[in-house]
């Protein structure tokens, strides 16, 4: 239980390098890495072109700046001609950046949306996390729109920080330099200050940085608190749409209004919070902005003032400082950028790990042991379950169906027939004992609220396998069975099929589903209600004439059955 405890409070608090490693080995694993690197290596490429452009780019402001000093006209067109070959070189390096940025955004978030969705369809592992409580809540949130916006944000934020990176490097020895012919004449001494710009970027950009990132840095947990009630609400919509004839016919509109305002006020409010947030991150960011204008003017006025500079080599040195504190402030434009990509991250990167150790503790020692049976029977040896509210276990200790058998499962509400349900599909496994199951047959579920896919009746009858699968003679031959020849026309007709069939419609549809597999065995949850009213005749037909080779065990509460079961079990606590 202390593990359980921890997956559930403990698993969306793991270190950031955690997360940054577990999206690292999603990627690597992923079969669009090569495309992602060589898209990686183009832009990477192009900013390299960039870098270079910008610094030719920098040093044409002198010559420019000094031809029209001095009204000098041909070397003020002349300057002009090689601007736009400039101009020209670095539109086309532009375009090609924006291509290859466009196109790493697309396939970065189809290799992760592949490997996430990868992950959570493995056998059990989505039933299993589901109950983990809020790491489980809501993946079609952090599927698809989280996982969308951490890609959005890593390629934005990425690419960047690359861009800045490059020309800081490229811009520091040409600051450098500008900066080594600077005098200062102070109460008539005169004196140098070595790489005197480059200390003066570095301390205005670093206090910037410091005090965006100490009023900035609460986004990071404001943004995941966001995300989790936009699910929320998101999740609560799509239960009302989906649930929209019972609350017509309950006359609860009133009350799923409430519900829905409830949501959106956890919405609005965390959305205050941020909004507050990002003012008190604005008083700064914008407020450097302004100042940013004047600034490498005032640092250069003392020189330019002194008559050691001109009006070009002022121009270009307040060029290269720009592009010098551009690449320093990239923190503190992107603080807000960056506190949503720590909070998507989290919950992206969480949801996976909670996917990879899910799968990791099935093997763990208080687990249920599930092998092959070397015999044609299902065997269950002192199975244990561990259940919410306690261990339930079987009257029996050692059960052994054989086919043809008939085994009916018995206990009051709420005693875990479900449970047992799950644990034979090996999707709950926490507890212990063995549970042997046959090699051969196959193994059939018949559960309460049966799933229709969409897409047409024939392909949802042969679900899990393709349509191609079941012949057309079989399929109305199983409706009929059934009771449901009226459907034998529907079969290429494509529908959301459980907005067009009640429940007990679905549940005889899904025994039509067995007599397509003709499994060995077949587990049936709730039997009371499948064989309940008219229906109990012809699921007892199906059973005896149909499936008489098959073994059948059944969830039930015991009455009403007549003879259809030899033999029965009961659950228990403790």
């Amino acid at each position: 239980m202390a593990d359980l405890k921890r997956m559930r409070d403990g698993v969306e608090e793991r270190p950031l390098r955690r997360y940054v490693a577990t999206m690292a080995a999603a990627f690597g694993a992923s079969p669009l890495r090569r495309v992602l690197i060589g898209l990686a290596a183009g832009i990477f490429a192009v900013i390299l072109a960039t870098a270079y452009g910008q610094i030719v780019l920098n040093g044409w402001n002198k010559p420019f700046y000094d031809a029209l000093q001095h009204r000098d006209e041909q070397a003020f067109l002349a300057q002009l001609l090689v601007f736009f070959e400039i101009a020209g070189a670095l539109l086309v390096l532009n375009v090609a950046q924006l291509w290859l940025n466009q196109m790493l955004h697309l396939k970065l978030r189809e290799a992760l949306t592949r490997d996430m969705i990868e992950e959570w369809l493995k056998p059990g592992r989505a039933f299993s996390v589901a109950q983990r409580g809020q790491i489980g809540a809501n993946p079609d949130q952090r599927l698809h729109e989280d996982v969308r916006h951490l890609c959005d944000l890593s390629v934005d934020l990425g690419v960047g920080l690359l861009q800045a990176g490059v020309l800081l490097v490229s811009f520091v020895g040409v600051l450098w330099a500008l900066s080594s012919g600077f005098v200062f004449h102070v109460w008539g001494a005169a004196f140098q200050i070595p790489g005197y710009m480059v200390w003066a970027a570095i301390l205005y950009s670093g206090t910037a940085s410091s005090l965006s990132w100490m009023v900035g840095r609460p986004l990071i947990a404001l943004n995941g608190d966001r995300y989790a009630r936009e699910a929320d609400l998101r999740y609560s919509l799509v239960r009302v749409n989906e649930q929209l004839d019972a609350i017509a016919v309950s006359g609860g509109e009133a009350d799923e209004a409430r519900r829905l305002e409830g949501d959106l006020g956890a919405v609005i409010a965390a959305t205050r919070r941020i909004v507050s947030a990002m003012v008190r991150l604005a008083w700064v960011t914008s407020g450097y902005g302004w100042v940013t204008i004047v600034a490498p003017i005032i640092i250069d006025a003392p020189v330019y003032f002194g008559g050691d500079m001109t009006f070009g080599g002022l121009m270009m040195a307040v060029g290269a400082f720009n592009q010098f504190h551009a690449s320093l402030r990239w923190f503190v434009d992107n603080i807000g950028s960056i506190a949503d990509w720590r909070a998507t991250l989290r919950r992206v990167a969480a949801f996976r790990l909670a996917l990879v150790e899910a799968g990791a503790e099935d093997g763990a020692a208080d687990r249920i042991a599930f092998v092959a049976s070397p015999a044609p029977a299902m065997v269950l040896d002192n199975l244990e379950m561990d259940a919410p509210s306690g261990p339930v276990r079987l009257s029996q200790p050692h059960v052994v169906v054989h086919p043809g058998d008939r085994v009916l499962v018995t206990g009051p509400m709420g005693a875990g027939k479900t449970l047992l349900t799950h644990t034979i599909a090996g999707l709950w496994r926490r507890g212990k004992g063995v549970v042997r199951l046959p090699q051969e047959g196959g193994i059939a579920f018949v559960v309460r609220d049966p799933y229709m896919p969409p897409g047409t009746l024939r392909a949802a009858l042969c679900y899990p396998r393709t349509a191609e699968a079941c012949s057309s003679e079989a399929i109305v031959a199983g409706l009929t069975r059934a009771g449901l020849e009226r459907l034998s026309p529907w079969l290429d007709r494509s529908a959301r099929w459980e907005h067009e069939f009640g429940n007990a419609e679905r549940r005889m549809l899904s025994l039509v589903r067995v007599l397509l597999q003709r499994p060995g065995w077949i587990v049936i949850d709730d039997v009371d209600d499948l064989t309940d009213g008219e229906n109990g005749a012809r699921v007892a037909a199906i059973f005896r004439d149909d499936l008489a080779s098959a073994a059948i065990i059944a969830m039930g509460a015991g009455e009403g059955h007549g003879d259809l079961f030899s033999r029965t079990l009961r659950l228990v606590s403790g």
